[in-house]
């Protein structure tokens, strides 16, 4: 990562790396007392930061960093310490669900803590919510898509089974599956597809996705040849890949994330006969990073990625701003799909922060929630936009790109609009 004002704090019994921003050398009383100087709250990011997503995700702790540092580390008049959790472990190489769970429920039993940025990761969100949700802790995320965390579309008892108190604490700056699945089976119909063959890795996530993507094939007019779930750990999917080539679909897609050997598929699927060119290889922004680029190799040219948002060379005038600051700031971590919505989720929770102890005169977690779901015609680094009554932002438009000569590039816009 870039230089920023950070130290290393080990906690022991707990195996994971926290970085903790300071605020400036503050010492006040935390969760909104005024002790010390003046009010003061922690904020929280929960990230993977080991295996091939820490790159990504290092980015978005920068760019929460650079809100706080533009801000001097202050919501109006509370001084806010920044702490960044790990969800990843280096066995799993990916966010973990028993690390998720267990830097949930440590920050549930920290009053010193009013928000949470993140998680990355839909199923570590699927573990998180209903802790956090329990301790009234407000959650924004900059990267978690899976429907069924806000609204009905997923499994039969989401989103109600997120929310044990019956109130709503989490939101999202970043465009859900349902519009991502709908962007992919467009883009598709757009590019003559007539059939496909669907697959996934299991996970919350890209299960959930492979589900709206084929809902909305289907509804297009796209044969469906085919639906499976593949092993993450296998060695190779060369067997796979033989019975799907045999179907001769005109394209195959792939819900899922790049830890989940993603690499792998895209290589047999080659190595099967079925080139990029011939037979479109689609996935979502579950593999719209570098580490993808690494995993494919050469087999990963003209592979498309649909994008719930869109990249940082369409973003509106102050996306453009954000851009050039950041690279300003931290030259050697170069801008990825999601570093302006870590950026975007950092300053709504801290918007919502200052206006809580304005309207309250002190920092609770009931006021940071309430603040946040009032978030209306918010002009940000991704537009202008609002949280609806779910938690879901009502932007709409999302994006495709390809893999050409070695890196993603923005192909196009594709807006769903309401449906």
């Amino acid at each position: 990562m870039g230089k920023r004002r950070v130290g290393m704090l080990t906690v022991l019994g707990v195996v994971a790396a926290f970085v903790v921003a300071g605020c400036g050398g503050g010492g006040g009383e935390q969760g909104g007392g005024e002790g010390g100087g003046g009010p003061a709250a922690t904020i929280v990011s929960d990230l993977p930061l080991q295996g091939s997503s820490r790159g990504q995700q290092e980015t978005v702790v920068n760019a929460i960093s650079l809100a706080l540092e533009e801000r001097d580390y202050m919501a109006g008049d509370v001084q806010i310490e920044y702490v960044s959790q790990d969800d990843a472990t280096a066995q799993a190489g990916k966010w973990d669900e028993a690390r998720c769970a267990e830097n949930a429920q440590s920050a549930a039993q920290d009053e010193e803590i009013v928000g949470w940025i993140g998680p990355y990761n839909s199923g570590c969100a699927a573990v998180e919510i209903p802790i956090l949700n329990q301790a009234g802790l407000g959650m924004v995320s900059h990267g978690n898509t899976a429907v069924g965390l806000t609204k009905p579309g997923g499994e039969p008892d989401e989103p109600e089974r997120y929310y044990p108190t019956g109130q709503r604490n989490y939101t999202r700056v970043i465009v859900a599956d349902d519009k991502q699945g709908r962007a992919g089976a467009v883009w598709m119909r757009d590019e003559g597809v007539q059939s496909v063959y669907i697959l996934d890795d299991q996970e919350t996530y890209g299960k959930g996705l492979a589900d709206q993507f084929q809902q909305n094939a289907e509804e297009l007019g796209i044969q469906v040849l085919g639906r499976e779930s593949i092993d993450p750990n296998a060695a190779n999917y060369r067997a796979l890949m033989g019975r799907i080539a045999q179907l001769n679909p005109d394209a195959v897609y792939f819900g899922g994330i790049t830890p989940n050997n993603v690499g792998q598929l895209v290589n047999d699927k080659v190595a099967a006969g079925m080139s990029n060119d011939d037979v479109i290889f689609m996935g979502a922004d579950g593999i719209l990073e570098e580490a993808f680029i690494e995993a494919a190799g050469d087999a990963g040219e003209g592979v498309y990625a649909t994008f719930a948002g869109l990249p940082a060379s369409e973003l509106p005038g102050a996306g453009q701003d954000f851009v050039q600051s950041y690279e300003e700031r931290f030259p050697d971590s170069p801008v990825e799909a999601l570093t302006a919505y870590g950026y975007e989720a950092a300053n709504v929770l801290l918007d919502a922060i200052e206006r809580a102890y304005n309207a309250d005169g002190q920092v609770t977690r009931e006021g940071v929630v309430r603040e946040l779901f009032a978030t209306g015609n918010y002009n940000g680094v991704l537009g202008t936009w609002s949280f609806d009554e779910n938690g879901d932002t009502t932007l709409t438009e999302l994006s495709g790109e390809r893999v050409q000569e070695g890196q993603f590039e923005f192909n196009r816009t594709i807006d769903v609009g309401e449906g």
